[in-house]
C-alpha cells in the first residue's frame, strides 16, 4: 500500500531503518518495489559483544547488508553508540536510581531513530525515513496523525506516542497496514535473508543476558527488607530495590507461606531500602484509581485544553481502559480511570487513544491508590 502523501516515488529518496529483523526487511523491499528511491542504514546504538565474544551488532549489521544486496539498494552503517549512551541508557540508569521502571524504547524512537536517525537521514539528501514498526501516519486538514498498526498484537504506537509533527511528517511505517503473518509471508517469497529470523524480545542493549546481571554492572545492588504491608512482618530479603516492578510476582522467593495465595510487590521504600509485598493478586494496595504523568506529548497542535475523555494503555499490549484525562498546574496531567487498574508502575509511559488515533502520552510519575494503605 503506497503512502498517498508522495505522489511520485522515483523522485522520494526514503531512507529505511534497518535493524537485521524481518520487519525492516520487509518495509525496505516494499519500498522498492513500490519505486521509492531507498537506502537501507543499519544503526548501532550499543557494544554488545556476549560472553562467547559474539557482537550481535556485527550479526545484525552482516544481516542488513545482505538483504539489500537481494532488494539491490545502497546500505550503510552508522553509529550512534555515544549519543545513544548521552540519551537514553543515562536516563534507564537513573530512572533505576529512583527505584522507578522506565521504557527506553519510548526514549530511543524520540531521541534517536527520530531525532539523530533523521537528521543523518536528511543530510544524506533524504526526503524521508522509514521504519519496520507496526503504526500508520496520515495526513489529515493539514495534521499528521499516528494511528494504530492494524496488527493489534502488534500495534507499536504505545513506544511512538512521543513524536511530533515535525517527526511524523518524514515518517512513513510501510508495514502498518499488515499482519505479522503476511510480513513473513513475504518475506519468505521474496526469499529474504531474514525471512526466518526471530523477533528480538527485551530491552534493545540487554538482548537475551540476565537483566539483573547487566543492571548490576551498572547500580550498586543494596539488599534490604521485604516488609508485608498489611502486617508490616518480615517476610525475607530483597536484592535491591531496582531488581523489581510493581505487581512482580516471580522471583519474590517467599511463597508458602500465610494463606498460601501468591504474593506480590505493593509498593517501594528508597529511603528505607524497604520492598512491601502483599498476598493476593485481588489485594487493594496493587490497585489505583488514577495517577498523575508529566512530560505529556500531544501529537496534535491543537493541543487538549480541559477536562476530557479517551481511552489509555498504562503498559504495551494492555487493552485500551476508560479515563479521564485533567489537566493541572505545572504541566502535569491527572488521569481519572473507569475502573481500579492492577500495578500501574511509576516510571512507565501511559498512552492515549481516541479510536485507532494514539493522541499522545507521558510519564507516570505517581499513582493515586484505591485506598490509603499507609505502610508500616
Amino acid at each position: 500500500m503506497s503512502d498517498i502523501r508522495f505522489a511520485d516515488p522515483s523522485s522520494t529518496r526514503v531512507v529505511v531503518g534497518m535493524s537485521g529483523g524481518v520487519d525492516s526487511s520487509v518495509t525496505a523491499l516494499l519500498l522498492k518495489q513500490q519505486g521509492f528511491d531507498v537506502i537501507g542504514v543499519f544503526m548501532k546504538n550499543w557494544d554488545d559483544t556476549d560472553e562467547n565474544g559474539v557482537c550481535t551488532a556485527e550479526v545484525d549489521a552482516e544481516d542488513v547488508r545482505r538483504v539489500c544486496d537481494q532488494i539491490g539498494i545502497p546500505s550503510y552503517t552508522v553509529n550512534f553508540e555515544e549519543q545513544y549512551q548521552d540519551k537514553v541508557f543515562a536516563y534507564f540508569l537513573d530512572e533505576y536510581r529512583k527505584g522507578r521502571t522506565p521504557n527506553p524504547d519510548v526514549m530511543c524512537n524520540r531521541e534517536i531513530k527520530f531525532g539523530e536517525f533523521l537528521q543523518k537521514a536528511l543530510d544524506l539528501g533524504a526526503d524521508v525515513i522509514a521504519t519496520g514498526h507496526y503504526a500508520r501516519v496520515e495526513l489529515q486538514d493539514g495534521e499528521y496523525r499516528l494511528l494504530r498498526g492494524v496488527d493489534g498484537n502488534k500495534d507499536q504506537t504505545y513506544f511512538l506516542h512521543a513524536l511530533n509533527q515535525s517527526q511524523l511528517s518524514r515518517a512513513m511505517f510501510p508495514i502498518g497496514h499488515l499482519p505479522k503473518s503476511e510480513v513473513r509471508r513475504i518475506a519468505e517469497e521474496a526469499g529474504l535473508a531474514t525471512a526466518k529470523k526471530k523477533d528480538s524480545t527485551g530491552v534493545c542493549f540487554i538482548g537475551e543476558r540476565n537483566f539483573k546481571e547487566f543492571l548490576s554492572q551498572y547500580l550498586p545492588a543494596k539488599p534490604g527488607d521485604m516488609v508485608d504491608i498489611a502486617s508490616g512482618e518480615v517476610k525475607g530479603r530483597h536484592d535491591g530495590l531496582m531488581y523489581y516492578t510493581l505487581g512482580q510476582r516471580q522471583g519474590l522467593g517467599i511463597g508458602g507461606s500465610g494463606t498460601g495465595e501468591p504474593w506480590f510487590v505493593a509498593d517501594k521504600d528508597l529511603e528505607r531500602n524497604v520492598l512491601y509485598v502483599v498476598q493476593g493478586e485481588r489485594h487493594e494496595s496493587l490497585y489505583s484509581v488514577g495517577l498523575t504523568a508529566s512530560g505529556v506529548n500531544w501529537i496534535s497542535p491543537r493541543a487538549a485544553e480541559g477536562d476530557f475523555r479517551c481511552t489509555a494503555k498504562f503498559r504495551y499490549r494492555q487493552p485500551d481502559q476508560g479515563v479521564t484525562v485533567v489537566p493541572q498546574a505545572n504541566g502535569l496531567w491527572r488521569v481519572d480511570f473507569d475502573v481500579p487498574q492492577k500495578a500501574v508502575t511509576p516510571g512507565q509511559a501511559v498512552v492515549f487513544y481516541d479510536g485507532d488515533v494514539c493522541l499522545g502520552g507521558g510519564t507516570i510519575e505517581q499513582v493515586h491508590k484505591t485506598a490509603a494503605v499507609e505502610a508500616p
